[in-house]
């Protein structure tokens, strides 16, 4: 049997939307199984010499979760990935890891990849559900830590674009840094930007300079990476929409035309994905 899929790159956040908002970007990694071959892993693209080829990799540890809750045992596998997402950016490489291996677990066991039941799996496991809710479903998605994800039509004048710094960020070290308790304000400010941002994502992008507003996170990651405090500080002050990917540093900016990246840095437009992962057929 061989299986092969690929799941979008994802920007969690966005601005107000802390540990809820997500949207899947045309930005794809590609994972395949086979049985009946010599066991083994291989990787290529992006961090592909740093990847585990033990079986310890993030996929390999979803697969085996999933079989474990299910009570039953994997076959023998050769796993081989492409990775267009990059490492430790905020971009989702974790969770599209997670969602390829909960949903290709599943597929080996001859149980049907449905969406709520991939996502369950990979949020559990990863612990990121706003990263996972756009990897599975695709477009602007709502995830709440009770399990309820909304997946939301994104407007079709989205053009974002992912500027990428060479420097890395563990999602661990930008979530440490973030404090423990805020002000009142500051949690009402949110709530109010955050509301207006599903308007700017799902029906007037003119809305996004002001939606992407947020005291909850942003300020105390752009801190521990001063090159991105500066670039966005610029892309602000120009009134240029703009938030932290993630727990960043990649900014994902919206800027309405020709975007030059900053020295070290790299400028990728991506379009919006209106689909998760999916099983390719060859």
């Amino acid at each position: 049997m061989r299986l092969e899929l690929r799941v979008p790159a994802t920007s969690a956040n966005l601005g107000p939307g802390f540990d809820c908002f997500g949207l899947a970007l045309d930005l794809w990694n590609e994972v395949s199984v086979e049985t009946g071959v010599e066991p083994s892993v291989s990787w290529k693209g992006e961090g592909a010499a740093e990847l585990a080829t033990d079986g310890s990799d993030l996929v390999h540890r979803v697969m085996t979760s999933v079989a474990d809750s299910l009570g039953r045992p994997l076959p023998a596998f050769a796993l081989r990935g492409l990775n267009r997402i990059p490492l430790e950016r905020g971009l989702g490489s974790s969770s599209a890891a997670a969602v390829a291996g909960a949903a290709l677990a599943l597929a080996l066991l001859g149980e049907p990849a449905e969406p709520a039941d991939v996502f369950g799996h990979a949020a559990r496991i990863e612990g990121h559900p706003d990263n996972a809710a756009p990897a599975v479903y695709g477009g602007f998605t709502i995830a709440l830590a009770e399990g309820i994800v909304r997946r939301l039509d994104p407007h079709p004048g989205l053009r974002p674009v992912a500027l990428i710094p060479d420097q890395r960020l563990p999602t661990a070290e930008a979530r440490r840094a973030l404090p423990d308790v805020v002000p009142r304000e500051d949690a009402v400010y949110n709530v109010a930007h955050g509301a207006l941002a599903v308007e700017a994502f799902t029906r007037d992008p003119s809305l996004l300079s002001v939606a992407l507003g947020d005291r909850l996170h942003q300020d105390a990651r752009l801190a521990l990476v001063p090159a991105a405090l500066e670039v966005f500080g610029t892309l602000r002050d120009a009134g240029v929409p703009v938030c932290v990917s993630g727990a960043g540093p990649t900014l994902l900016v919206f800027p309405g035309g020709p975007l030059e990246a900053p020295a070290g840095w790299r400028a990728l437009p991506l379009a919006v994905s209106d689909t998760g992962f999916e099983f390719v057929e060859r």
